[in-house]
């Protein structure tokens, strides 16, 4: 179920750094003004990422139990909330990008370009919403091929687009920072109508029509349980990154534009991570569904070491290469070392991190989101954010990339203490019969 994903996340990511790529051809403002967005959109798409999830473990287990008229009811309601929830995320945002982004340090040079982006981008995450959910329900029911041929169109698409939009070709007019949200937008919508298709017609995987409110309703609380406390616990993300993203803002633009490539390149560099967090969950609940709570344990304990093992190859690979990798994304020398020395310092502690991730992923699987919430509050605002102000203070940025492998370290014991302990008990808790494989 993984390698699928891997490619999938293969080709998405690399279009994000190509995305990169060519807005950094505009210049280092336009680099640093990117950057502070991303935690704002990554807040956005965290909501989405966590009614994915909800989605995923309700329907996975209805699939599981065999119980499949619920589950295609469940997958209509969850495309009609994420329609909803991005509507209004979409007016939230649009009307306070200027507070919020000042908020975090950006300067009214910056903000001009980011005005640009983000009004454009709000519009985008429509129709990025429906999609996001919609390969959670392919996932939930095994196909993870599927999502990832639509991941890697969606980036194709953005990719094309990109040049033509920023730097205007043909008889399109050159639109700079506009030009790539819009390009986005285009990418999403075309992956919204095929994903509508295959759900409702192809596979027949939820109901060819909009739910009255009643199964809204029903559909909903299983979908909100699960999916709401994992929405926070995403979007808790986004917000320690926007306090750490204002903690590199004192140490100038230079920083923040390395801090942007740098965040870029770590979402290449856990793409296994990213993969396995999508297709452990739906394994996990299924199993979960059927009461086969030692097939749960083993491919929780399995994930987990192969993550540690590959990832610190990872490390290795992308600490060698630190030189050449920076110099792809900037000719400003300051902005080059910096990135480099993100590279040989923050991967290390990439694994760590993968555990903490698949942890929370896990939990979820298992119906157990306030854990998942909970571990996410520990780290990002009892860890992570404490050691990058303690480590900025130290060191400055290089005390800062210490603190984050550091933070990864502690937060990687608590959650593989925790989730054990759970699982453990609830394996305690079940016939010894149920829990065979």
């Amino acid at each position: 179920m993984t390698l699928p994903m891997i490619l999938g996340m293969i080709m998405l990511m690399t279009f994000g750094l190509v995305d990169t790529f060519f807005i950094s051809m505009l210049g280092t403002q336009e680099l640093a003004a990117i950057s502070f967005t991303f935690p704002v959109t990554f807040t956005v798409i965290s909501l989405n990422i966590g009614l994915g999830i909800g989605t995923s473990a309700v329907v996975a287990k209805f699939l599981g139990a065999e119980q499949h008229d619920k589950a295609k009811e469940t997958a209509t309601g969850a495309l009609m909330l994420a329609f909803v929830f991005a509507v209004i995320l979409a007016i939230v945002g649009i009307s306070s990008v200027e507070p919020i982004f000042t908020l975090m340090g950006a300067s009214e040079n910056l903000l001009v370009y980011i005005k640009d982006y983000m009004y454009v981008w709000y519009g985008a995450g429509v129709f990025l919403a429906m999609p996001m959910v919609g390969n959670s329900v392919l996932r939930a029911s095994g196909d993870t091929k599927t999502p990832s041929y639509i991941m890697a169109m969606g980036g194709l698409n953005n990719v094309i687009l990109d040049p033509v939009l920023i730097f205007g070709w043909g008889p399109f007019p050159a639109m700079g920072m506009q030009g790539a949200a819009l390009a986005t937008l285009i990418a999403w919508a075309v992956g919204l109508f095929y994903i509508i298709y295959l759900l409702a017609v192809k596979r027949q995987l939820m109901v060819a029509r909009l739910l009255n409110w009643t199964e809204l309703r029903r559909s909903s609380g299983g979908i909100l349980t699960i999916g709401l406390p994992a929405a926070g616990a995403n979007m808790l993300t986004p917000i320690a990154a926007g306090v750490v993203t204002s903690i590199v803002a004192g140490f100038g633009p230079t920083a923040v534009a390395a801090w942007g490539v740098g965040g870029r390149l770590e979402s290449i560099a856990s793409i296994l991570v990213l993969s396995l967090s999508m297709s452990l969950p739906p394994f996990i609940s299924q199993n979960f569904g059927a009461n086969k709570l030692l097939r749960v344990q083993e491919a929780y304990l399995l994930s987990i070491k192969f993550v540690l093992a590959c990832q610190f190859g990872v490390f290795l690979l992308v600490a060698i290469g630190a030189g050449g990798l920076a110099a792809i994304f900037t000719d400003d020398p300051k902005v080059a070392e910096l990135i480099q020395l993100f590279l040989i310092i923050v991967p290390l502690g990439y694994g760590l991190q993968g555990v903490v991730i698949l942890t929370n992923s896990s939990f979820n699987a298992i119906h157990r989101p306030m854990s998942a919430l909970g571990l996410s509050i520990i780290r990002l605002f009892v860890v992570v954010v404490p050691f990058a102000f303690l480590g900025s203070y130290l060191d400055g940025l290089r005390g800062l990339f210490v603190s984050a492998v550091l933070a990864n370290l502690v937060v990687a014991s608590v959650a593989y203490l925790w989730f054990k302990h759970v699982l453990r008990t609830q394996v305690a808790l079940m016939p010894v019969a149920a829990t065979q494989s």
